[in-house]
């Protein structure tokens, strides 16, 4: 498999690690910049030990941002939530894996809400799983840190699954996005692409660096210069 990519990555800055005290401030200072969509992660405290924010928050954001909101829901029961986070700002839907006994019937529910429909795995979940729905998905999201917190370390397997994945989706056929989510940073963005990312999510490493914008700007430049050579 030709791992190589040709055109560069969309990059997903995730509010998680924004100052939730000004939310507007943050989304309206990346509407010009190399940012591709905003990241939101909803934790209910039962899939995941954390809660971080829901539907009115996620309203507000769509407010303020220029960007897609690309919505990761960490929850039980998400086909119950599904419209309601569609009219709250989604234009991508995540789903977990583990989260969802008939995961085909939610993918089409999000899919017939016009949503782009994603579904997420867990780093202890393999990418095989996917086989028999891949040419159904529109986005696929690997965890490469647990889900639940941000500031993780990145799990370095990540990268083959990645590749598995990569190969997996070609054999299906299918056009569905790669995204990684969790630790994601200069150091390890480039062999991600190199993989088979599509879709990088960075959290802390944009969010609490000086300069966000300038952040994502020079990682914009490293991976358009490295995929331009391709």
């Amino acid at each position: 498999m030709n791992s190589t990519r040709r055109i560069a990555p969309l990059l997903a800055p995730s509010m998680l690690a924004a100052d939730f005290a000004n939310l507007q401030a943050e989304a309206e200072r990346l509407a010009g910049s190399a940012a591709d969509w905003l990241h939101c992660d909803i934790m209910d405290g039962r899939f995941v030990p954390n809660i971080s924010f829901g539907l009115p928050v996620l309203e507000a954001i769509k407010r303020h941002a220029a960007q897609p909101l690309d919505v990761h829901l960490m929850i039980e029961e998400p086909q119950h939530y599904l419209e309601a986070f569609r009219d709250a700002g989604a234009a991508n839907i995540t789903v977990h894996y583990e989260a969802c006994t008939h995961l085909h019937r939610v993918i089409q529910q999000i899919k017939k809400l016009g949503c782009r429909a994603g579904v997420a795995l867990n780093p202890h979940t393999p990418a095989w799983v996917l086989q028999d729905i891949a040419a159904d998905l529109d986005l696929v999201c690997v965890m490469s840190v647990n889900p639940g917190f941000g500031g993780q370390a990145f799990i370095p397997n990540t990268l083959r699954k990645v590749a598995e994945l990569k190969e997996l989706l070609v054999d299906a056929g299918s056009d569905a996005l790669i995204e990684v989510d969790g630790g994601v940073n200069q150091d390890n963005a480039l062999p991600l692409v190199e993989a088979g990312a599509d879709v990088l999510v960075a959290g802390n490493f944009v969010f609490k660096s000086p300069d966000p914008v300038a952040t994502l700007a020079d990682l914009r430049a490293i991976l358009s210069a490295a995929t331009a050579e391709h």
